[in-house]
């Protein structure tokens, strides 16, 4: 049931695989630390606002609670996301069914795209668990599940990845030409628009592929990066560090080491959007309420991180888009570089007057047509 933003997703748009020193396994800490700061509202919005209407029977088929994880990557942050929503699930039903004889059955569904490392992920798959595991491969900007299959939908950091780098920005005619920059800075306004309706457009696919298959009443977490309102990317930390990387390749295409038509070409497919937009985007498509939307700091961005920390968890989240891009045969030579001028200007980066880009946590519910 592809759309046609769904047949643009890069091929290799995954996370670095395996769990090795490089792999993405081994350099998600800052999204296990936004898992950590999240699981008390995750608790306390499944307490609130998860409604069963009645316990589980022999008879009866809802004894199977349906979770799905959408950008579960490879692991192992998305098994302790599992492990926290089934806890607060169980909490919640035999707090309203005390006396219950008939427990829930969990199912859940571990959801990436194509090239997604499910080996690792499924050979990594704790050896106790409380549910029955599942791998669903393909972009979640399109249905994936049948109608009303899914009582909860899990997403986190994965919904600032765009299905594709707008159009406009690439074209070398278009007042949007983001020549110079590989990222939406904020700062140049056409350029600022067309990521800003691409990321709408996302968000719309995605909220309208999920109101189909989650229940009526049924919940959708979502931690997403973002920016606090009236902050342009280009301002903060993270803005500077994509600045500074699109630096290097714009040295290396000048030093003839990759391509220059190949560097004017590239662009991060990320887009950070304030708690305003995120709002407006999610109430005018109409199918969730908004519970509960927090702007959190991530307990990441408080640690003095030292330059290889950085390297790693650039390396572990993008190499799989420069290859796809430059080739194999540069990636080594552009984290190589990276890592030399990153060090160079450490303390431009990582001053402390600079702000920090906030993670969004946003509690819906389905409505009840």
């Amino acid at each position: 049931m592809e759309n046609e933003e769904t047949k643009t997703v890069p091929k290799s748009w995954a996370m670095v695989g395996g769990d090795g020193p490089r792999s993405y396994a081994q350099n998600s800490s800052y999204q296990r630390g936004g898992l950590v700061i999240v699981n008390e509202l995750m608790n306390e919005g499944i307490k609130d606002k998860l409604e069963f209407i009645s316990p589980c029977s022999d008879s009866s088929n809802i004894c199977t609670f349906r979770i799905a994880d959408f950008g579960c990557s490879v692991g192992p942050n998305t098994f302790l996301a599992m492990e926290k929503i089934i806890e607060a699930v169980e909490q919640k039903y035999h707090a309203q069914f005390q006396n219950s004889p008939v427990p829930l059955e969990f199912q859940v569904f571990f959801n990436d795209v194509t090239t997604n490392d499910f080996n690792t992920l499924f050979k990594t798959l704790p050896f106790y668990q409380k549910y029955f595991a599942a791998g669903v491969p393909g972009t979640f900007y399109g249905r994936l599940f049948p109608k009303s299959t899914l009582h909860l939908a899990y997403s986190s950091y994965s919904l600032q990845w765009l299905s594709k780098v707008p159009e406009e920005v690439v074209d070398t005619k278009s007042p949007a030409w983001n020549k110079g920059s590989i990222q939406c800075s904020g700062t140049a306004k056409e350029v600022a628009k067309a990521y800003s309706a691409q990321f709408k457009t996302d968000m719309d696919n995605f909220l309208n592929a999920r109101a189909q298959e989650i229940i009526g009443g049924g919940l959708m977490v979502i931690i997403i990066l973002g920016l606090p309102d009236g902050i342009l990317l280009s301002q903060t930390v993270a803005g500077k560090s994509y600045e500074l990387f699109g630096s290097c390749l714009i040295d290396m295409a000048k030093l003839g080491v990759i391509s220059e038509e190949k560097v004017d070409s590239f662009n991060l497919p990320l887009y950070y959007s304030s708690a305003k937009e995120l709002e407006e985007i999610i109430k005018n498509n109409g199918h969730f309420c908004i519970e509960r939307m927090n702007m959190l700091n991530n307990p990441m961005m408080k640690r003095k991180l030292d330059v290889q920390f950085v390297i790693s968890q650039f390396r572990a989240i993008f190499q799989g888009l420069l290859e796809e891009h430059f080739g194999r045969d540069d990636v080594d030579k552009i984290f190589e570089y990276f890592a030399k001028k990153f060090a160079e200007n450490y303390d431009s980066v990582f001053n402390g007057a600079t702000p920090q880009h906030v993670d969004h946590f946003v509690l819906l519910k389905r409505n009840i047509n």
